[in-house]
Order: C-alpha cells, then structure tokens, then sequence
C-alpha cells in the first residue's frame, strides 16, 4: 500500500489589503505563513476583531506562535490535519503524544475529560468546521457521528475529538470565534 499524501501540500492563503490610493490588491498569495507543524494546525489568519479593518495594514495575522484558541473576542482561520492514529504505537504512548502536543499549543487546560479518547478537548469558542478531505467521525461525550467531505460542524464550545475512519490524513478548514467573555 502506498503512502497516503500530504494534504497540507497545496495549501493556499488569499489575503486582501487596501492599498494608499485607496484600491483593492492582495497583500498576501501563498502558502500557510508558516508550517508550525505542531498538531498540524496551519494558520491562515488570526484577527482581534478590535475595531474596523485598518487599510493598507499589511502584517501577516498568520504568523506567530500557534495557540489552540482565537485572541479574546477575536477570530482565528486555520487548515488542520488529522491523521489516523498509528497501530504501531501502544495507547498509553499515543496518549502522552497528545497531552504534550495539546501544551504545546497553550491548550493543557483545555481537555477536562479524555476518558473516551486521548483527544477530547474543549474550547470557548464558536467554531465553524468544515471537512475538506478524508471521513472522521466526531466523537462528543454522549453522542458520535461520521463526517465526509462538504459536511459542516457547529461546534459550540462543547467537549469533543476527530477521529479518521480509514487510512488517509482528513483536512479540515475552521473558523473560530471567541466566546469566552
């Protein structure tokens, strides 16, 4: 069987600005503005939401440290990756695999109950999922079900963790809104 391919590869952020005379153009046509790797989290845009859209502001909002979760009462636009869990690697190592990747995205705090799987992690945001990529099935603490490509999940600030179903990498793209104040 072959490896399956790397579904970050062709990624693509379109990014507008407002240039001095006041005209529409892109400020930014490429890939993530970094690949960060960590939990395969690939940023797109990160916003405050404080205050109108400055023109011409030309800061990458996709750069910086990753965090789980938007800035407070801000948004965050990202491509994720979730890939099967290796059947090679025992269950208390895959665990403990996760738990550091959850820290190291500033998320420890984040999984209060993982008792039905290593990933299980909350947070207090509105998100917008949408499957791209691959079939997973959302597991959530009382309830599971299976999502396919074009299907879209409200996820609202509730606990939760993707699994795939099969052997390809499943890609997301999600829209987070801050919701904790």
């Amino acid at each position: 069987m072959s490896e399956p391919s790397d579904p970050a590869v062709g990624l693509r952020r379109i990014v507008t600005t407002t240039n001095a005379a006041g005209r529409s153009e892109i400020l930014i046509d490429g890939p993530p503005a970094e690949d960060h790797g960590v939990a395969s989290l690939h940023e797109i845009w990160t916003d405050t939401l404080a205050g109108p859209i400055a023109p011409g502001d030309a800061g990458d909002q996709g750069k910086g440290r990753v965090q789980l979760t938007p800035p407070s009462g801000g948004v965050k636009i990202r491509w994720f990756i979730v890939r099967p869990r290796p059947e090679a690697v025992p269950a208390e190592q895959f665990a403990g695999f996760v738990k550091a990747a959850f820290a190291d995205i500033g998320a420890a705090d984040h999984q209060p109950d993982t008792t039905r799987h290593p990933a299980m992690h909350l947070t207090h945001s509105l998100d917008a999922i949408i499957l791209i990529r691959g079939r997973v099935k959302l597991l959530l603490d009382e309830d599971e079900t299976i999502v396919e490509p074009g299907n879209v999940v409200v996820q609202r600030a509730t606990n939760h963790a993707w699994v795939v179903e099969g052997d390809e990498p499943a890609l997301f793209v999600a829209v987070l809104i801050d919701r904790s104040g």
